[in-house]
């Protein structure tokens, strides 16, 4: 594995490395960069799996480089003084946010979290990061209705009937995507706010529904999954709308 860091702050930038690499050890190799400008680089230039991030180099945002990087194939972990952000990067589909000053044990599980990334299931992502003609454009995760394996990245299917291709593989796309993001088959995550049935077909084989009228396959492993996730899902739904309404 091969992470690069980010931080302008020279002694914060050796202690990380040092400490990045008495963690993990064999298991990855770490980079650094000290600007906005050779981070860029690194990232068009080399193949990472991962980034560690200051929100603030040298000055420039680093929020600049976030909406880059969360719509790139490899995770990143926010490390940084400014707490009062760490919502904005979750909702953008960071990993996990390190708050300045850390300590060895927090970079530590954070660390873990990247190293061992398929063991984690469900994060605050409110936005996707897509790749176009001219940039990165931010997609709400309310307008998709599912997502595909395409290879080694994945296809993200919206509301309107666009597609947008996602450099991140099924797999890391569960870990920042919200528990309403269920792998409904080995080649499907779908959005439950937008499945309307879930239906047997013949040759016990399954199938869900979605609001725009289309159809998704059901894995037999996943079946029962998705059945309890949909009903803990609806109970939700009733309870934020009893709650709107002031009942108890």
């Amino acid at each position: 594995m091969r992470i690069l860091i980010v931080e302008d702050e020279p002694l914060v930038r050796q202690r990380l490395l040092r400490l990045c690499t008495e963690h993990a050890g064999p298991h990855a190799r770490f980079d650094s960069a000290a600007t906005y400008e050779q981070a860029s680089e690194r990232l068009r230039a080399s193949v990472y799996d991962g980034l560690l991030l200051d929100l603030n180099l040298e000055g420039e945002d680093g929020f600049a480089l976030l909406r880059e990087a969360v719509a790139g194939a490899f995770h990143t972990i926010v490390v940084s003084a400014h707490h009062d952000r760490a919502l904005e990067a979750f909702e953008l589909g960071v990993l996990d946010f390190v708050a300045k000053p850390f300590s060895r044990e927090r970079l530590g599980q954070a660390l873990e979290r990247l190293l061992d990334v398929g063991r984690y299931r469900g994060g605050a992502a409110r936005f996707l990061g897509v790749w176009r003609v001219h940039g990165v454009a931010v997609v709400e995760l309310e307008q998709v209705l599912w997502i595909r394996a395409d290879g080694e990245h994945s296809e993200v299917r919206l509301l309107s009937g666009r597609s947008e291709l996602h450099d991140k593989s099924l797999l890391r796309l569960s870990a920042i995507l919200p528990p309403g993001f269920v792998r409904c088959h080995r080649s499907y995550l779908v959005n439950l706010g937008h499945v309307v049935a879930l239906s047997a077909a013949t040759g016990s084989r399954y199938t869900i529904t979605l609001r725009d009228g289309s159809h998704l396959p059901v894995g037999r492993t996943q079946v029962g999954t998705v059945r309890v996730l949909l009903g803990a899902h609806e109970i939700s739904k009733k309870t934020v709308r009893i709650n709107s309404h002031g009942l108890r």
